[in-house]
C-alpha cells in the first residue's frame, strides 16, 4: 500500500518534470546531434511526448494489474520497432497527427475510465508507440551513437510511464480518481491542441 506522502512526492516530481518540459513539438526534422543524453532528453523535453507517455503510465495505473506493466513495457517495446522503421528510412504517413492524437486519444480513456479489454488496451498503446518511435528514429541516423541515443529515448520514455503511473497510485482514494481523471482531462486537451496543429 502506497502512502499518501509517497503519493504526493510523486506527483510533485511529475509536475516539475511537466515544468522544465519545452513547449515545441519534440521532433522538428533535424538530425540528434548526439547519443544517449540527446535521445534520453528527446522524449522529456517535447509536451507532445511527454502528455502521451505519462497518460500510458496514468492508464495503466488505472486499469490496474497487470495493465500497469503491461502497457508501459509495451509502448518503449513497441516504440524501438517503430524506432527501427524510421532510421531505416522507412515512410510512416501521419506521423505528427499520429503523436497528437496519442495524447488525445488516451487522455480521453483516462478522463472517462476506459476499461477495454486488456488486449484492446495494449494494441491502442502499440499503434500510437509507433509514431512516436518513428519521429525519434528518423533522426537517430545523425546522431553520434545510434545505439546509444536508442538507448536514452526508452529509458526516457520507461521513466514518463513511472511518473505517470506513480500519479495514478492516486486512483486508490476517491478523491484522487478524481485527480487522476482530471490529468486524463488536461493530457485530452493538449492532445487535441497538438492534433489541431499537425493538421
Amino acid at each position: 500500500m502506497y502512502s499518501r506522502s509517497l503519493a504526493s512526492r510523486v506527483a510533485l516530481v511529475t509536475l516539475a518534470l511537466l515544468a522544465v518540459a519545452s513547449p515545441a513539438l519534440a521532433h522538428t526534422g533535424e538530425a540528434a546531434a548526439g547519443g544517449f543524453v540527446t535521445g534520453f532528453l528527446h522524449p522529456i523535453f517535447g509536451w507532445d511526448h511527454v502528455i502521451a507517455m505519462v497518460a500510458v503510465g496514468l492508464w495503466g495505473a488505472f486499469l490496474g494489474a497487470p495493465a500497469v506493466w503491461l502497457l508501459p513495457v509495451t509502448f518503449p517495446l513497441v516504440m524501438a520497432l517503430g524506432g527501427m522503421l524510421g532510421a531505416a528510412g522507412v515512410p510512416l504517413p501521419g506521423i505528427e497527427t499520429g503523436i497528437a492524437a496519442s495524447g488525445l486519444v488516451i487522455g480521453l480513456a483516462v478522463l472517462f475510465a476506459a476499461r477495454p479489454p486488456l488486449p484492446v488496451a495494449a494494441v491502442i498503446v502499440a499503434f500510437f508507440a509507433i509514431f512516436h518511435g518513428h519521429a525519434h528514429g528518423a533522426e537517430m541516423p545523425g546522431a553520434v551513437s545510434p545505439l546509444a541515443y536508442a538507448g536514452g529515448f526508452v529509458i526516457g520514455t520507461g521513466l514518463l510511464h513511472l511518473c505517470g503511473i506513480a500519479f495514478g497510485v492516486l486512483t486508490r482514494s476517491r478523491i484522487g480518481a478524481f485527480a487522476v481523471r482530471g490529468a486524463g482531462g488536461v493530457i485530452a486537451a493538449l492532445g487535441a491542441g497538438f492534433l489541431t496543429g499537425a493538421l
